[in-house]
């Protein structure tokens, strides 16, 4: 099968001749016919299978069929869960209706909105937009959707785990009922179908891989390592391989700082991708990983999502992932296209409980390696497979601080659950004894020097 086989526009072939491309991965082949006849998509494909054009290809073939979108008009709708894939994802529009006069424009937070209500005002035929900030220009009449044809949830499982699940409704319930709707995901959870059914009429559901399975081209392996002897074992692989691309995975903003900056004072030309980071660094830190004017890219994972390079060699995993599924997103960052990949994990004996729970999940147990001069103090115990089925878990109760009745954490925006009516109290202290006393004297010294 071929592009060509596919009868997609000449325009649209053009360009994806001029990508280098001929023949369509099997998740192009699988979903490009369905949304062409106009049906209900629902498609789960592992990271670099070429997804993004899956569903760009047959939308734009469709809207060079139609009339253009009048002002403030939107006739696609793509949603991503963050920044740096509504991006990638704009970009592959931009690339493949660069011989049309479709009109296309992105969308999202951490920039100013008036550029972005400007580049609305004519209409555009594909929106890529973030949940927060399509709801900000809805709220200001910035756009509309009387026009609107086709709905692509894009990372879909991402976008539920990110919390955007309130406004993914908020969206839907302002959208035409009548309309074509494709979800695309690496995996599809409970929570997912659940969405779907709401969403989806009767969708055609493909699968090309098994569900949490990595690419078969990436070699997956981990080196046991003290924690504080980490940062030493990666600038030694880094050096001693002379590796030049590596995306490099941690938990917490803080430490991909750290990290960082342990890198550069050893020479090697690093950076950060992070929530904390202005939208103008994240862009300039990818533009600068991507073109090779740095080596490592060192990224959390929300941040890592739509990080879209042909041929990236290696990923590590510094720290392991709390959630198993991050792993496979994680790794899926090479090895795409067809390409292999090298994923490496720095393992420590504190991270047992995360590496069981990952190879639980792909279900094979990932080799082990200790490089001379980095042998653990404290070894990792051997892994036994559990092959037994995992439950999908229940959401977890928000947690509340009962002095104010607010969910901390970093999701406490909005989010305002009745404090304990009952909770446990200690027995005060006489006033007057003790610490308490001091305690007390002293914060009405301090209110009264306020």
């Amino acid at each position: 099968m071929t592009f060509l086989s596919l009868g997609l526009s000449p325009s649209l072939l053009e360009a994806v001749a001029e990508q280098g491309y001929d023949t369509p991965s099997p998740i192009q082949a699988k979903a490009i016919p369905a949304v062409m006849e106009g049906k209900d998509v629902m498609a789960a494909a592992q990271t670099g299978t070429g997804k993004t054009a899956a569903f760009t290809l047959p939308i734009l073939h469709r809207l060079l069929q139609g009339a253009p979108a009048k002002g403030n008009q939107v006739r696609v709708l793509v949603l991503t869960p963050t920044r740096e894939l509504a991006a990638q994802v704009h970009e592959n529009v931009k690339t493949y209706s660069k011989h049309t006069k479709l009109r296309s424009a992105v969308v999202f937070g951490g920039v100013k909105i008036n550029p972005q209500m400007q580049a609305l005002r004519g209409g555009v035929d594909v929106l890529v937009a973030t949940p927060g900030r399509l709801l900000d220009l809805y709220n200001q009449n910035a756009l509309k959707f009387n026009q609107l044809e086709v709905l692509v949830l894009d990372e879909a499982d991402r976008m539920l785990d990110m919390g955007f699940i309130h406004d993914i409704k908020k969206i839907i319930r302002v959208l035409p009922k009548v309309r074509q709707n494709l979800m695309f995901s690496a995996t599809f959870s409970n929570d997912i179908r659940a969405l779907a059914k709401g969403l989806i009429n009767n969708p055609v559901e493909i699968e090309v891989a098994p569900r949490n399975t990595t690419a078969n081209k990436i070699e997956q392996f981990i080196y046991e390592v003290d924690k504080n002897q980490k940062s030493a074992l990666l600038t030694h692989l880094i050096k001693h391989h002379q590796w030049q691309q590596v995306l490099v995975f941690m938990r917490t903003k803080h430490g991909a700082n750290r990290l960082v900056k342990q890198l550069l004072a050893r020479g090697i030309s690093a950076s950060a991708i992070h929530g904390n980071k202005s939208q103008a660094a994240r862009t300039k830190a990818l533009a600068e990983f991507k073109n090779g004017e740095i080596k490592i890219l060192v990224a959390t994972d929300i941040a890592a999502r739509g990080i879209d390079i042909d041929q990236l060699p290696h990923v590590v995993n510094y720290e392991l992932p709390h959630v198993s599924e991050d792993y496979v997103h994680r790794i899926g960052r090479t090895g795409r296209a067809g390409a292999s990949g090298e994923a490496i994990s720095l393992v420590c004996a504190d991270e047992m409980k995360e590496l069981k729970g990952i190879e639980r999940l792909i279900q094979q147990v990932l080799p082990r390696k200790k490089l001379p001069g980095f042998e653990p103090i404290h070894g990792i115990p051997e892994s036994n497979l559990d092959s037994r089925a995992i439950k999908p878990k229940k959401p977890k109760k928000p947690r509340v601080d009962h002095r104010d009745g607010q969910r901390s954490g970093d999701n406490a925006q909005g989010h305002n659950p009745k404090p304990n009516s009952n909770p446990r109290r200690r027995k005060p202290k006489p006033a007057g004894t003790g610490d308490a006393a001091r305690k007390a004297q002293a914060s009405g010294n301090r209110r009264g020097q306020s």
